[in-house]
């Protein structure tokens, strides 16, 4: 049985065009995670998109999370081949989203982790929920902190959206931000307060966008013109300060690969390392222990 399309509507902003809107689902879960169904689905509804849009919004129907992470059960369920390929599948699925022919914007009001961020930093812009009033929500990589990698780019995404050195060493060690820190480190392209902004103010960033070209690389990654020479300097400064860990080393070369051979070297060195790093003794023991407190909540 073949499921159907994640939800796409479409939207008349006026100035700022036709913008087409995907939102992420499961059913009544209370948060989406990158499984293998939802993968496919986006693959799908992503090649089913009506040409020529003038915008792009990527939202989650989840009420705690735009995307809590992969699917990692599965993922340390596969044998080196399976999950291999399943990682290739996820960079390519992403890639539909950067290879877009219009601006793109993620609308993150809650938990946006792992392949959650990776999916997101994919797009253009991020437009985040930071409500003073609220507890926040978290944002950020932390595979590290179950002794992996990330997989799917964000060694090389989070570093041109914030401070360098500030998102090399979170990565490395695999502490996330909140969306109030993360906001201060400028993360998102703009914030509102309410859950009913989120859509109005990303058709109107979407709006503010000029001069859009096929890239073939997301926007913001740290071998982008705009980001380079920050990331260099910020990766220097975090080999010096961070103590080596197989998992942080994981972390700095797929940095120091992808300002050295590019995109697609460094997604390359994440998948290895991730799939690598996951038979380590300290993996399966960070990874057992994080799913018997999973199972606890």
């Amino acid at each position: 049985m073949i499921e159907p399309l994640l939800p796409i509507r479409t939207i008349d902003a006026g100035e700022a065009g036709t913008i087409l809107v995907v939102t992420l689902e499961q059913g009544d879960r209370p948060v989406v995670v990158l499984d293998e169904s939802l993968m496919a689905r986006l693959d799908r509804t992503l090649a089913a998109l009506p040409p020529n849009p003038d915008g792009f919004i990527l939202e989650s129907a989840a009420p705690r999370a735009f995307v809590a992470g992969a699917d990692l059960k599965a993922i340390m369920a596969m044998d080196d081949p399976t999950l291999h390929q399943y990682l290739e599948y996820g960079a390519s699925i992403f890639q539909r989203i950067s290879d877009l022919p219009c601006p793109s914007a993620a609308i993150i009001h809650g938990a946006c982790l792992g392949g959650g961020l990776e999916l997101a930093m994919h797009c253009d812009g991020l437009i985040g929920l930071v409500d003073p009033d609220a507890k926040p929500f978290p944002i950020g990589l932390p595979e590290a902190g179950l002794k992996i990698c990330p997989g799917w780019g964000g060694t090389n995404l989070l570093p041109a959206r914030i401070d360098a050195r500030t998102a090399i060493i979170a990565t490395a060690t695999g502490k996330p931000f909140n969306a109030h820190s993360a906001a201060e480190l400028g993360l998102f392209d703009a914030t509102v307060t309410s859950h009913e902004g989120l859509i109005p103010r990303a058709i109107q960033w979407i709006g503010e966008q000029r001069g859009h070209t096929d890239r073939g690389t997301p926007m913001h990654w740290i071998g982008a013109d705009q980001h380079f020479a920050a990331s260099e300097a910020g990766l220097d400064k975090a080999r010096a300060e961070l103590a080596p860990t197989p998992e942080g080393d994981a972390v700095l070369d797929a940095v120091a690969v992808g300002l050295r051979e590019g995109w697609r070297a460094a997604i390359q060195k994440e998948r290895n390392e991730l799939v690598r790093l996951r038979h380590t003794e300290p993996a399966r023991e960070a990874i057992e222990s994080f799913f018997a407190r999973s199972s606890k909540k």
